[in-house]
């Protein structure tokens, strides 16, 4: 498994965060250790109860919200002011979690990668998997002390738009990860002026890496390999993850990190954008 910098796992389970914050000297927001627990579900969920000292950070925060491609990475200065709401600095190490099995939470961490930060964790199973285990849960706020992180570019190794991408289709050295469902990958199911995929995309539904049945943790790593080695999506290519708004492709790209896949690069305009061009190819069917 690839580990951080702070010697915490990427993929960290809730024994390993209780641990943590069990230990006397520990806290989940402390300027001694630097680490940052942020909350990324919605609302009404953190105020039912999160993980003592986490902080709320509202998926919309990550997103531009500009239509039609929503789902674009934000602008400098609007990155600049949320992590420096978040209290981020250089060594901070954050852990992210939310509610819904990794697609938020993962692009949160596709967001630290695209900004230069490199030190975080993804807690499996997130707030679902904490609560079923009965572990210490507030309904309190936690506010953060600001800092003065600025984004002065985005690192363009995790990102590509649909430019570059028109220019890569057909290239051999590229995969494209699908994450959607099947029925909008075939283009029974439209949500853009036109339905299908883009021409190579291999379909793997970002619900199937999770088990349904333990609180959304992922599934054995080496079984989600084995389907991505079927579908010849290989570590040796570059692979290209998206969905409709990259939402749900969060958690195909923090899996390919997981799997210790070298280039992956998240398409952020997504179906919402390629979807809605009349100038981009489109295959449809299975």
């Amino acid at each position: 498994m690839k580990t951080t910098s702070t010697d915490l796992p990427l993929l960290l389970s809730t024994e390993q965060l209780a641990a943590v914050l069990d230990a006397p000297q520990h806290s989940a927001h402390d300027s001694t250790t630097n680490l940052l627990i942020v909350d990324v579900s919605s609302a009404d969920n953190y105020a039912k109860g999160h993980i003592a000292g986490a902080v709320h950070l509202p998926p919309s925060a990550l997103i531009c919200g500009i239509k039609p491609a929503m789902g674009k990475i934000p602008d400098q200065q609007t990155l600049s002011a949320l992590f420096s709401q978040l209290g981020l600095n250089a060594d901070t190490h954050v852990i992210a979690y939310d509610d819904e099995g990794g697609g938020w939470a993962g692009r949160l961490i596709w967001t630290l990668d695209a900004i230069g930060h490199k030190n975080y964790s993804y807690l499996d199973g997130g707030i679902l998997a904490w609560r079923a285990e009965n572990r210490k849960t507030a309904t309190t706020s936690s506010r953060p002390s600001s800092s003065n992180f600025s984004v002065s570019e985005l690192d363009r190794s995790v990102i590509i738009d649909a430019e570059e991408l028109l220019e890569l289709l057909g290239d051999n050295d590229i995969s494209i990860w699908d994450a959607r469902s099947e029925e909008e990958y075939a283009g029974n199911k439209v949500f853009a002026q036109r339905g299908g995929h883009i021409p190579g995309a291999k379909n793997y539904d970002w619900l199937e890496l999770m088990n349904q049945q333990a609180q959304l943790q992922l599934l054995p790593l080496d079984e989600i390999q084995n389907r991505l080695n079927a579908l010849g999506i290989s570590r040796e290519k570059l692979l290209i993850t998206h969905c409709q708004t990259h939402h749900r492709s969060g958690l195909s790209y923090l899996v390919a990190k997981l799997l210790g896949y070298p280039r992956i690069k998240a398409y952020h305009g997504s179906w919402s954008e390629w979807g809605n061009r009349d100038d981009t190819p489109i295959e449809t069917g299975l």
